[in-house]
């Protein structure tokens, strides 16, 4: 499994979080993709602050559509990016081979979301996020940017794992 370090080795920033779930990989892997993107009232008030649409959606439904690319899907793997320019024109890659030859101006951001078997036999569930800036313009932006959104991109992260974590609890006590 390769996930998000295949996609982009470099990067800017780097946010990575983690929850141990009793589900097998792909089944964790599954009820993360089909677990609500704004499903907290925490998480749906921080996308409405930020004017994000589409709080009805899945994360996986989420993390695929607009200007987000699904870059690499495998049962224990989900890798979704974006390349663009925010600033002058204004552009987004379009398909995966376009996002991994996406030149400067610009950032890059793809974020995944893995799914591994521990020595103890539970499931470790993890979101990795990574951010490359291509010039300084994009750069000096992004940082500003990031400063304001990056905790709040934490949180909601968080909270998703916590979710997951959650219903993944739910579901074992049913099988038990």
């Amino acid at each position: 499994m390769a996930g998000v370090s295949d996609w982009l080795p470099l990067w800017d920033v780097r946010e990575r979080h983690h929850r141990l779930v009793c589900l097998p990989p792909a089944e964790a892997l599954q009820l993360a993709l089909d677990t609500p993107v704004a499903g907290d009232p925490i998480v749906r008030a921080l996308f409405r602050l930020r004017g994000l649409r589409g709080l009805d959606l899945t994360i996986g439904e989420f993390s695929s559509r607009g200007a987000f690319l699904v870059l690499e899907q495998t049962p224990e793997t989900y890798v979704f990016g974006i390349a663009a320019r925010f600033l002058g024109d204004r552009r987004t890659a379009v398909s995966a081979d376009e996002w991994r030859a996406w030149r400067p101006p610009g950032v890059k951001i793809a974020a995944d979301l893995q799914a591994t078997t521990t020595v103890s036999g539970k499931t470790r569930l993890s979101t990795e996020t990574r951010v490359l800036a291509l010039d300084t313009p994009h750069r000096i932006a992004f940082r500003a940017y990031w400063l304001l959104v990056g905790p709040f991109s934490a949180l909601i992260r968080r909270r998703w794992l916590r979710a997951i974590a959650e219903t993944a609890a739910r579901s074992a006590r049913r099988r038990a």
